[in-house]
């Protein structure tokens, strides 16, 4: 028998980006940006990685390291305020083994020239394969790569 545990936890990370609310919202809804700084580069939209930004619309992404496991992450859009808000939930899956399910909800508050970004997460992690820090530890080095895509680092 199989021992079945399931972990709740959240967390909220915030960031603050020196430009303009109207750029960083244009990062997680236009395709091709948000291929560059969440699934690797523009080319996973050939690769398979699918985003329909819009309400009850979706994203996908699949990778992981060579031999496995592939990650799967399957989200919906719930509720989209342009400039301001994005509600997302999603899940994540290893082979065919669902680790969490989650809520998302990233706001976007300009300040003259800059953004600050707030996101929270509120995640259910399933089984002891995924945990609250490995889930917040990946989103850091997600919103790390959309500071280098916006202050022109990003690839």
């Amino acid at each position: 028998m199989t021992l079945s545990t399931v972990a709740h936890d959240t967390f909220v990370i915030e960031r603050t980006f020196a430009v303009p609310v109207t750029q960083v919202f244009q990062a997680w809804a236009d395709p091709i940006l948000k291929a560059r700084w969440f699934a690797g580069s523009a080319d996973a939209l050939e690769a398979g990685y699918e985003l329909d930004f819009r309400v009850g619309g979706h994203e996908v992404n699949r990778g992981g390291p060579p031999g496995g496991p592939v990650y799967t992450y399957e989200s919906q859009f719930r509720d989209i305020i342009p400039e301001q808000r994005i509600v997302y939930t999603y899940e994540m899956s290893a082979d065919e083994n669902r680790i969490s399910v989650s809520v998302a909800t990233v706001q976007f508050h300009g300040q003259d020239a800059m953004t600050r970004l707030v996101l929270t997460e509120q995640g259910v992690f399933l089984d002891g394969h995924d945990t609250v820090a490995q889930r917040e530890e990946g989103t850091r080095s997600l919103l790390d790569s959309l500071a280098a895509l916006l202050h022109g680092g990003g690839s």
